[in-house]
Order: structure tokens, then C-alpha cells, then sequence
């Protein structure tokens, strides 16, 4: 039997987050829904984010709601406490927490400084236990684990200790960005050796930006650790506010395809046809070419 990947879609909400022309309720619901309907088990939908900050994201409650009914797990990102209780009160499967490597991220993304973002992560964790009966997943992102825009190179004993602290405080999942989208196998290599010396490489995933076409080789090196989901954009949306110059998520064709040639089945059975559609939709909403293939 294959070995399982997962591909965690991400597109909904990294993907348009730093869109410039708003995009409608109904239209990010119709996103969600084929990408459902397309047999991915897991969906980052939305960002219960403060609309001064991220406009794009300020319906993020009607989207959740209004794409409760389907399949796949739907997963929300909060940055704070009013942002928690926003998502806990949602129809939700999964909350995403995260933080950056770095100094300069940190700081550039939400105001506060490394130890900050630290401390700030581990209190929002305490209130999710607080007031969760188990049911919903915890998810953590670290951005910058390879590069960061205003640092530079990142040590991957950094990253392991934000990997470590966000386990022992019960992040059921860490995903690992590479934002800039810039890493290379080698510098993937380093830092998923450093970080397996502290949590298990089954709660670890895997998030490419594919700013310099590596995201594929970063992929086969976090499949060589033992990683088996990796996030990815339909049709490559994306890109960060904080990382000018940076391209999406690598897309999720594209991993698709990737993943089968190398022989690996993909946890849902995506339907490869729906994704493609899906991809037109998301290319007719943001009303510009992509870069998914």
C-alpha cells in the first residue's frame, strides 16, 4: 500500500489574505465549497483577524458559517484573545495559532517582539484548553524558519525551540513556513534535523512558498524526515504583507501531481479534474493569471 500524504489547503485564507480588491463572502464560500466537493479533508478558511489589519479577511464569521455544512474540516486563524473567542463560538473543526522565528517578523506581523509572540502564543493556548472540550484541533504556524525579510538566515535551533514550546504547550500540529519562499533542501535539511530532536515528526507539516521554484524540492526533503502533510494554495493564490515580493503557497495541483509521481496516495482521494476547476474559479476571482503549474 502507498504511503499517505495530506494536503492541507490553505488558499481561502493565506491564499487571498493579501488580495488588493475585496472579494465577497459568497464568493470565498463558493472557494471553500469546491475545494470540499474537490475531496480535500482539510480547509484554512478564514482569519478571525482585526479588519484594520487584514480587510480582506473581515468576513471571516460568514464564511465559516456559511461553509459549515461541507465535508472537509474547516480551520480558522487567530492572532489573540478576541480572535479565540470569535473562533470558538464559530462552527470550526480547527483554530490556527502562529508566530514568526524571528526579531523582525515578529515585530513587522503583530507589534511585539520574539519572547513576546512566545508568551502571547502560550497564554492563547491555556484559554483554548480552557474552554474547549477537545473536539477542535490546535494547530501552530512558524513563519520565517528559513529566511526571514528583515533578519536574514534563520538558525535552525530557533525554529526548534518555538517547535518545542509550542508542543509541550499541546499544539496538537506545527506547521513550518518557509515565507520568503526563497529555502533551499539543504537549509530544509538543517532545519528539520534540528527540530526532530525535539518534537515528533508526525505532528509536523510542512508550509512552501514557491518564490524561487524550490517548494517541490523542500517537499522531498520533508518527505525523507518523515513528513506527511504539507500545506499548499489552490492555483498557488497568495503571498505575505510582511514578505514583499513573496509568492504564494505552493499550489495544490501542483503538489497533487508531484505527490502521485512519486507514488505516495493522498489522504481524501482528491478528485485531480475538481481541482482543476477550482483553480479557474480562484484565477476568475482574483481576476488575474497564477502561478499553480
Amino acid at each position: 500500500m502507498a504511503d499517505v500524504v495530506e494536503i492541507f489547503e490553505v488558499g481561502p485564507r493565506d491564499g487571498l489574505q493579501n488580495e488588493p480588491v475585496f472579494i465577497n463572502a459568497l464568493q470565498k464560500i463558493a472557494l471553500v465549497d469546491g475545494l470540499a466537493k474537490a475531496g480535500l479533508p482539510r480547509i484554512e478558511c478564514a482569519s478571525f483577524v482585526s479588519p484594520k489589519w487584514v480587510p480582506q479577511m473581515a468576513d471571516g464569521s460568514a464564511v465559516v458559517s456559511g461553509s459549515s455544512r461541507r465535508a472537509s474540516e474547516l480551520y480558522a486563524l487567530v492572532p489573540n484573545e478576541r480572535g479565540l473567542q470569535h473562533a470558538l463560538i464559530s462552527p470550526v473543526q480547527g483554530i490556527c495559532l502562529f508566530l514568526a522565528a524571528t526579531e523582525g517578523f515578529n515585530r513587522a506581523n503583530t507589534n511585539i517582539s520574539r519572547t513576546g509572540a512566545i508568551e502571547r502564543v502560550k497564554l492563547l493556548i491555556d484559554n483554548f484548553k480552557n474552554n474547549t472540550d477537545g473536539s477542535i484541533a490546535l494547530r501552530g504556524y512558524i513563519s520565517c524558519v528559513i529566511d526571514c525579510p528583515y533578519d536574514g538566515k534563520v538558525a535552525p535551533s530557533g525554529v526548534a525551540e518555538i517547535a518545542e514550546t509550542l508542543f509541550q504547550a499541546g499544539c496538537d500540529e506545527i506547521s513550518l513556513g518557509d515565507t520568503i519562499g526563497n529555502g533551499h533542501p539543504d537549509q530544509v535539511d538543517a532545519m528539520l534535523t534540528a527540530v526532530k530532536k525535539r518534537v515528533p515528526s508526525r505532528i509536523l507539516a510542512g508550509h512552501y512558498h514557491d518564490t524561487a521554484a524550490r517548494a517541490l524540492d523542500n517537499i522531498d526533503v520533508s518527505l525523507e524526515h518523515g513528513l506527511r502533510t504539507f500545506d499548499a494554495s489552490i492555483a498557488g493564490l497568495g503571498g505575505c504583507p510582511y514578505a514583499p515580493g513573496a509568492k504564494g503557497n505552493v499550489g495544490t495541483e501542483k503538489v497533487f501531481d508531484h505527490l502521485l509521481s512519486r507514488g505516495f496516495s493522498i489522504l481524501g482521494d482528491p478528485d485531480r479534474a475538481a481541482l482543476a476547476r477550482v483553480g479557474d474559479m480562484a484565477r476568475s476571482i482574483v481576476g488575474r493569471p497564477l502561478n499553480a503549474i
